[in-house]
């Protein structure tokens, strides 16, 4: 018989989720209409670089719309341990789509610049560009508060990108204002700073997202965490040996204690219980397997 892990998605969580889901789709949405209509009257690369990432946000949001709904659903026959690692699979999304933003930014704001650049009128663009960076600001300030309530990487990504994208805009603008004060060339360079700004946000999210993929284990700091409250366990002689890793954004810890030899069957299930509980309480774990050994020559863990 295949066993299903009795879990089911924690409703605050879910409520999390979806809102900051409505938030980060609905506002890249408008944003993206509303700087390609512009970017279309007034021919801008800075602009145009600005829109080609509010486009990427739009695919993301979608992407993360999908993989959220997946990873918010409980065990089943196909995923005993349920679905959070389609959560990651969203985030690398998230980064590749940003990379292609950044990447169509990078090509335009090039052929612009070594077209000698043009002067951009301040009306329209210098509107768009202000209220972008000032929804983007808002959304971060959210969406940031939701991804801590719901423990998503993924949400946290996007907020990470909001914080980024207000700096993108108030780039984009400062070129735009050069071109008609200073030089004609500082429009596309603006361009230019705005396609790093996208690859580097693409390469941190990815980076994270990667260790989640790949089964990384946790920094010594959170494994000495989670070895100390495994020891502050009532009965817990010691602790000899600690292994985690991600599966998904969350830890699977396995880890083995030492408890007096002349404990009874009872005291023993009832103690590795409570080890159980008090690890998967940690919001950094998703689940943990303990091992009970009697206390013999082994030398306890230091955080290893």
């Amino acid at each position: 018989m295949q066993w299903i892990r009795n879990q089911q998605p924690d409703p605050d969580r879910v409520r999390a989720y979806k809102t900051a889901i409505f938030i980060t789709l609905i506002g890249n949405l408008i944003l993206a209409v509303g700087k390609a209509i512009v970017t279309q009257l007034t021919g801008s690369a800075a602009l145009y670089a600005d829109t080609a990432n509010s486009v990427s946000d739009v695919i993301y949001s979608l992407a993360i719309v999908i993989g959220l709904w997946l990873a918010l659903q409980p065990p089943d026959l196909s995923h005993p341990q349920g679905h959070a690692r389609f959560e990651p699979l969203v985030g690398m999304v998230v980064a590749a789509m940003m990379g292609i933003a950044g990447y169509e930014a990078l090509r335009t704001s090039i052929n612009r610049y070594l077209s000698g650049g043009a002067v951009i009128e301040l009306n329209l663009p210098s509107l768009i560009l202000i209220a972008s960076a000032a929804i983007k600001a808002i959304m971060f300030f959210w969406v940031r508060k939701l991804a801590a309530l719901a423990e998503s990487p993924s949400l946290k990504i996007s907020a990470k990108d909001n914080l980024s994208d207000v700096l993108t805009s108030l780039a984009a603008f400062l070129g735009i204002l050069g071109s008609n004060y200073l030089h004609p060339l500082l429009d596309p360079a603006a361009g230019l700073l705005v396609s790093l700004w996208i690859f580097k946000a693409a390469f941190d999210a990815g980076k994270e997202n990667i260790r989640y993929l790949t089964g990384a284990g946790a920094d010594p700091e959170l494994r000495q965490k989670i070895i100390e409250t495994a020891n502050q366990v009532e009965g817990v002689l010691q602790v000899h040996h600690m292994m985690s890793d991600y599966v998904g954004p969350k830890l699977v810890v396995d880890m083995h204690i030492n408890l007096p030899g002349d404990s009874s069957l009872d005291q023993v299930h009832e103690i590795e219980d409570h080890v159980v509980t008090a690890l998967e309480a940690l919001p950094e774990v998703d689940r943990a397997y303990v091992h009970v050994e009697p206390l013999d020559e082994i030398n306890p863990l230091s955080g290893q």
